[in-house]
């Protein structure tokens, strides 16, 4: 069975437009890139894929002898499918095992335009990294993620609960029914993150060992791919790092916390490996003062945070009981970092698909003070802070320092709490952090 994604809408409005700059599908191994692509392959007459590990049969195409257009007529022969403009998806998978490849896909544009090609692999920002010039203007990216808590409803079956959702706001709470319907999905969600093969374990069988254990095989499928990643990092410095970033939680990543013997280079070097392969995202500290927020960063203050929570839960091997708890607070939260992740992330779904988002945070910088604010982001041309609570409760001193010290008159704070507002605060429930960018005008104040 197939589950609605928001990359659907995008893929199909390229799919539809005049233009049809070839479309490099990017994102971390196993987030659906494959599937959303053959799901979008419904709309064509035909559908052509080329696997590049499977077909090194079919590299040579791509050595600069042949056009698109002879592309296109030998891959219909020896794939036996019809590949033509307008009526065949071209679809190339694992692409970064043929790099000539990705060097022609530029050709297809500037000369075969009317064709639809689709690339994507599970190591494509390794190949892409050594190709400073592989097309840019020429080949438009689409970054995926895995799933939003929004189409973790959707999957659910809670599609009418996502749209009443969509339409709250600090000042139009939900009734508590309502919200305690959400909170219940929230805390299925943390638990199962947003992995597609998971998402879909669950919904079909509802069992959350079953779950576990698929989570338990992926984190190992991505161990093995360590080795994989970089000649020059070794594949257990990495795998340290890996472990480390999910130990360390909140605050500073602090590379001498990583149990590994080794220098801090290697360390370094194994980190932004992580980050390359989409499955860690950097929280940089900014100033603030303006926009944009990565004009005054400081990446010597950084925070690191999974790219899914479910992952997180199960290589911290989490008591997964707690999270079901209808308690107010979820204390395992606090102890995992899981609402701080899973915030991260959520604000990165709920950006734009077209480029890669960073995250920021902010914290006073001076040795007397531990003032931090978790995330700051740009609504419109307004700056934001975000504070994180994992409760009902806790402190907004940190926030109104920045606030005070930035002149900004409000500021956001994501809880276990319904929507609601007083003072300078505005709150939004951890479940509903997009409406953050839809709930007020950008001029808003």
């Amino acid at each position: 069975m197939y589950y609605k994604r928001h990359i659907d809408e995008e893929l199909q409005k390229w799919a539809e437009g005049k233009e049809h700059k070839p479309l490099l599908l990017r994102g971390a191994r196993q987030v659906g890139k494959t599937t959303a692509v053959r799901h979008l392959a419904q709309r064509f007459e035909y559908f052509a894929e080329v696997d590049f590990n499977e077909r090194t049969d079919l590299h040579y195409m791509f050595d600069g002898t042949y056009s698109p257009q002879e592309i296109c007529q030998l891959l219909s022969v020896q794939l036996n499918i019809p590949v033509e403009a307008k009526k065949t998806l071209l679809f190339f998978d694992e692409i970064q095992a043929c790099p000539k490849a990705i060097n022609r896909l530029r050709y297809f544009y500037e000369k075969y335009p009317e064709q639809h090609l689709i690339a994507a692999g599970s190591l494509l920002e390794f190949a892409l990294e050594t190709m400073p010039s592989y097309g840019v203007g020429r080949i438009r990216s689409i970054f995926m993620y895995p799933f939003s808590i929004e189409e973790f409803f959707w999957a659910t079956g809670n599609e009418a609960l996502a749209n009443f959702i969509s339409k709250s706001s600090p000042s139009n709470p939900l009734p508590e029914p309502i919200h305690e319907q959400a909170l219940k999905l929230l805390r299925q969600f943390l638990v199962v993150g947003g992995m597609p093969a998971v998402v879909s374990s669950f919904c079909e069988t509802g069992n959350i060992i079953e779950c576990q254990r698929i989570l338990g095989e992926l984190i190992q499928s991505y161990r093995d791919d360590f080795a994989k990643y970089r000649n020059k990092v070794p594949s257990m410095r990495i795998d340290a790092v890996f472990r480390s970033v999910a130990e360390q939680g909140l605050g500073k990543f602090v590379y001498s916390h990583v149990n590994f013997e080794g220098n801090t280079e290697q360390t370094r070097k194994a980190l932004e490996t992580l980050i390359l392969a989409g499955l860690v995202h950097p929280v940089t500290h900014s100033a603030a003062n303006g926009i944009p927020l990565g004009a005054e960063i400081n990446e010597r203050y950084q925070r690191m945070i999974f790219f899914d929570t479910g992952l997180l839960q199960c290589v911290l091997g989490l008591d997964i009981t707690d999270f079901f708890s209808p308690s107010a607070d979820i204390k395992v939260i606090n102890r995992g970092a899981i609402a701080e992740t899973f915030v991260g992330n959520e604000i990165i779904k709920a950006k734009s698909v077209f480029q890669q988002q960073p995250l920021y945070c902010w914290h006073r910088e001076k040795s007397s003070s531990n003032a931090e604010v978790d995330y700051v982001v740009q609504i419109g041309s307004e700056i934001r802070p975000i504070e994180v609570k994992s409760g009902l409760k806790g402190s907004m001193q940190s926030m109104r320092i920045f606030m005070q010290q930035k002149n900004i008159a409000w500021g956001i704070r994501t809880s276990l709490e319904n929507f609601s507002e007083y003072d300078d605060i505005k709150v939004y429930p951890l479940y509903a952090i997009k409406n953050i960018y839809h709930s007020h005008p950008a001029s808003s104040k």
